[in-house]
């Protein structure tokens, strides 16, 4: 153990006594059958259609079902709470479903439901903040009570991605009836765990749903009791496992990694994701500090000046690799042969800002909600260039907010596209006309429309090709690097991780 290792155990040790008061985390471990997961961002609403952060997608695959399940190891579709599908046309898909399951306030689960979900909780014209999820879908219809027929807009060969992956199904009964607020506060789903506490701010405590169902592909769930708690502070994270009030952490700083390593009743493991870091250059920015953005040049600029590798090699590590697309390299029909590779060049960056009028540089703004050391070298890079960006590090509600609204010139932004294996799960949620795209390119957001509906992968790969081109000659982006995630853990834990950077705790058992 190193002697900066050891004095900060003796810091996180006391930080730890004075947070022992808290009732959530002092049942932790495999004594207590309660595995205590912890994750730096807080969920602002439980309701996965109601917000997109990657805490909030883990909880949704513990709490609800969706239609169809795709096996993590082979990809393989598998029937979850649809019992069996057939295309009827290339725009109408028809979902057999699955009878006797149970809602865990005790309603059955019925067409009644995915048609509610989809048609009044998940789509356009909602409080959905991922309306792409299912805008797909042109409406769903109720055959009988235990099968639907879905619509399509027009085809979309992910149509059954999409089913496994952001399209929990909610209880229509109850959810009519608590609304959206109450739903919030008292969560109901079909999945292998139930929500039994949501404390803003705080933290989610869950407990193993006994009467899921047994022909689940997700499996039956081994652990009693899961409390996931959110703790902003990396270091408190730290103590919190080391003194054993959690049991589960992860985006552990890669330098940490072998010292915890060398600990006997830590476990640790890491591995490259699918989750994308990228720099929004906002074309529509406010101010003087958002002008510079305006002239495609300074985007260009930027794009050179980031040195990926180094950040790669020396910050991320892990198995992370730089990245030039928006899209991760491994989804279907993410097809680079397009894509401007902007190499690391610093002296290139300083040539374009000259001559787009900056030859001494600029002062803005850079907004950011997590990573602060990555942001941090990213600012050193941009600063070796005459680019002098100074940090706002808010929440990732006021980041999102700021970009839309013009305030937020630059921003720091991380995309796991919901662990969708297509690229349309990165570039329709950026690009698609609404919510998160800025840029509003009416021109690539055809080009994705078309690309999308497009069945024949080889066409589908080579209008993808043209459309990632776009976004990289317009420099809307500077992709940075893949995410690698180090995940620390207690060692009576089976934990398996996935590139996808999904935690299945479903999956996990004590030893």
């Amino acid at each position: 153990m190193t002697g900066s290792l050891a004095r900060q155990i003796r810091k996180y040790t006391l930080l730890s006594a004075l947070l022992m008061g808290f009732a959530a985390y002092s049942y932790a471990g495999k004594q207590n059958d309660t595995l205590v997961y912890a994750s730096d961002s807080e969920v602002d609403n439980v309701s996965p259609y109601h917000n997109n952060l990657r805490e909030g997608v883990i909880i949704s695959h513990l709490v609800w079902d969706t239609l169809i399940y795709r096996d993590p190891e082979t990809g393989k579709y598998l029937p979850e709470l649809a019992s069996s599908w057939k295309w009827e046309s290339p725009v109408t898909l028809v979902l057999h479903l699955r009878k006797g399951v149970k809602f865990h306030n005790g309603d059955d689960f019925t067409a009644d439901d995915v048609v509610y979900t989809f048609n009044n909780i998940a789509g356009d014209n909602t409080a959905s903040v991922m309306p792409q999820s299912v805008d797909w879908i042109k409406n769903t219809e109720k055959i009988d009570d235990y099968t639907v027929k879905l619509h399509l807009k027009k085809p979309f060969p992910a149509a059954l991605e999409y089913l496994s992956g952001p399209t929990p199904i909610y209880p229509a009964k109850y959810y009519q009836r608590v609304k959206l607020s109450g739903f919030s506060k008292a969560p109901v789903g079909t999945g292998p765990y139930k929500i039994t506490k949501v404390i803003p701010g705080q933290g989610i405590t869950m407990e193993k749903n006994t009467q899921y169902f047994k022909d689940s592909p997700v499996g039956q769930p081994k652990i009693g009791k899961l409390v996931f708690v959110a703790i902003s502070d990396p270091e408190t994270r730290l103590a919190q496992l080391m003194t054993g009030q959690v049991d589960w952490i992860w985006r552990v700083p890669a330098d940490q990694m072998a010292s915890l390593a060398a600990m006997p009743n830590i476990t640790v493991k890491s591995g490259e994701t699918m989750r994308v870091g990228f720099l929004a250059l906002n074309i529509h920015a406010n101010g003087p500090e958002g002008k510079p953005f305006k002239d495609l040049r300074v985007r260009q600029a930027v794009n050179y000046a980031i040195n990926r590798k180094a950040i790669v090699d020396n910050l991320v590590r892990g198995g992370s690799r730089p990245v030039y697309s928006a899209c991760f390299y491994a989804q279907t029909a993410c097809n680079t042969s397009d894509v401007i590779k902007y190499e690391y060049n610093p002296e290139k960056a300083r040539q374009l800002l000259a001559e787009a009028g900056y030859p001494h540089g600029f002062d803005t703004d850079i907004w950011a909600y997590r990573d602060r050391d990555y942001v941090e070298a990213i600012i050193g890079d941009l600063r070796k260039v005459g680019i002098r960006a100074r940090l706002h590090y808010v929440k990732y509600t006021v980041l999102a907010a700021d970009l839309i609204s013009g305030k937020a010139p630059m921003a720091m932004r991380t995309w796991g596209s919901f662990s969708i294996n297509d690229a349309s799960a990165f570039t329709s949620p950026f690009f698609g006309g609404k919510g998160d795209d800025i840029w509003k390119d009416a021109e690539l957001t055809s080009m994705l429309e078309k690309a999308d509906e497009t069945i024949d992968p080889q066409q589908r790969s080579a209008m993808y090709a043209k459309a990632l081109g776009r976004i990289s000659s317009q420099a809307y982006l500077a992709p940075l690097f893949s995410y690698s995630t180090n995940y620390a853990y207690t060692a009576d834990l089976n934990f398996d991780s996935w590139p996808d950077e999904l935690p299945r705790f479903v999956m996990s058992s004590w030893k």
